[in-house]
């Protein structure tokens, strides 16, 4: 079995599903800002962990160069990236890849807020891609 698959997997079931509270509620095409404060709102409500706006040192040859700060991160393991795009694509998946990196962690999704349905994508950081 491949654990990639299944890593953190209930807990990315119940951010989509926060997701899809919001989008029911406040209908799709707002700016990114709302979206990630209603998910907070909804995450309390759900009793979802999460930090809002952390920030994370980009290290180049040992010099902070940088800061990454992802909208959320979830259940201490999942970064939570609002999106209101046409649709998500190779870039997003690769902006994703590099964040978790930085993080160090495993798991990200890629919540698209643009059109009425919600749009999602898990990305996964796979040891051999570190």
């Amino acid at each position: 079995m491949n654990t990639d698959r299944v890593l953190l997997r209930e807990e990315t079931f119940r951010i989509i599903g926060a997701a899809m509270e919001v989008i029911n509620a406040l209908g799709h095409g707002l700016h990114e800002k709302p979206y990630e404060n209603a998910l907070v709102v909804e995450f309390s409500s759900a009793k979802i962990p999460f930090e809002q706006q952390r920030r994370f040192p980009v290290i180049y040859k040992t010099v902070q160069v940088s800061e990454y700060v992802p909208d959320l991160i979830a259940f201490t393991g999942v970064i939570v990236d609002t999106k209101v795009i046409d649709r998500i694509t190779d870039h997003e998946r690769g902006q994703m890849l590099n964040y978790l990196r930085i993080t160090r962690l495993n798991v990200g999704l890629i919540l698209n807020f643009r059109r009425a349905k919600l749009e999602w994508e898990r990305v996964v950081l796979s040891d051999h891609l570190r």
